[in-house]
C-alpha cells in the first residue's frame, strides 16, 4: 500500500510507517508517472526497510493490557528509583529527578534540565535491557548528545551495549 502526499515542497522522498505502510511525499507539481518512476527506482531500498519494519515488530513485546500496565507501572516505581541511585553514584552523576511515562517509542529520556523519564515499557525487558536504559539516560547528564565521548561513558558502565542496542531496536 502507498499513500502520497503533496506539499509545498521542492523534493521528494519515500518513508516506512510504522503500520509498514510506503508513504511519499512529493511536491505539488510532480506527476504521478514521476511518482512511479521514483517508486520503481527505490524499489529495493523499500523492500529492504520493510523487511527490516517486519523484524523489529516481531521483535516487539506484545502491547500489554490494563492490569499488566498496573503492574509494569508499580514495578517502574518501585525498582527504577534504586537502580537509578546505584549507577547516579557509580557514574558520579545527579539526575534532576524521575519520572514513569507512558512513552511508546522510546524507553527513556534525558531533559536538557537532567530531568529523567522512563516509560513503564522498559520493564517489560529484560534486567540487563532495564540497566542499559539507566545507563543511557545517566550517560546524558554529562554528554546531551549521541557522540563518540558520549558512548564512551556508556561502554564503561555496560560494555555489551551494542548488542543490548541491537536487542532492543524497535
Amino acid at each position: 500500500m502507498c499513500k502520497i502526499i503533496r506539499s509545498k515542497r521542492r523534493t521528494v522522498s519515500v518513508e516506512i510507517s510504522s503500520e509498514l505502510e510506503v508513504i511519499v511525499r512529493a511536491p505539488l507539481s510532480m506527476k504521478q508517472k514521476d511518482i512511479d518512476k521514483f517508486l520503481d527506482h527505490h524499489r529495493g531500498w523499500i523492500e529492504k526497510h520493510i523487511a527490516l519494519r517486519e523484524k523489529r515488530l516481531a521483535n516487539r513485546p506484545p502491547e500489554p493490557d490494563e492490569y499488566e500496565i498496573a503492574d509494569l507501572k508499580r514495578r517502574a516505581r518501585d525498582v527504577l528509583p534504586g537502580k537509578v541511585a546505584y549507577f547516579s553514584a557509580l557514574m558520579g552523576v545527579e539526575p534532576k529527578g524521575i519520572k514513569i511515562t507512558s512513552a511508546k517509542k522510546r524507553l527513556g529520556s534525558c531533559s536538557s534540565e537532567n530531568g529523567i523519564c522512563f516509560s513503564y515499557r522498559v520493564m517489560m525487558y529484560p534486567e540487563p535491557i532495564i540497566d542499559y536504559v539507566v545507563i543511557h539516560e545517566l550517560a546524558h547528564i554529562k554528554e546531551h548528545n549521541h557522540s563518540a565521548r558520549f558512548y564512551d561513558i556508556v561502554r564503561k558502565y555496560c560494555p555489551d551495549y551494542k548488542d543490548i542496542e541491537r536487542r532492543i531496536k524497535w
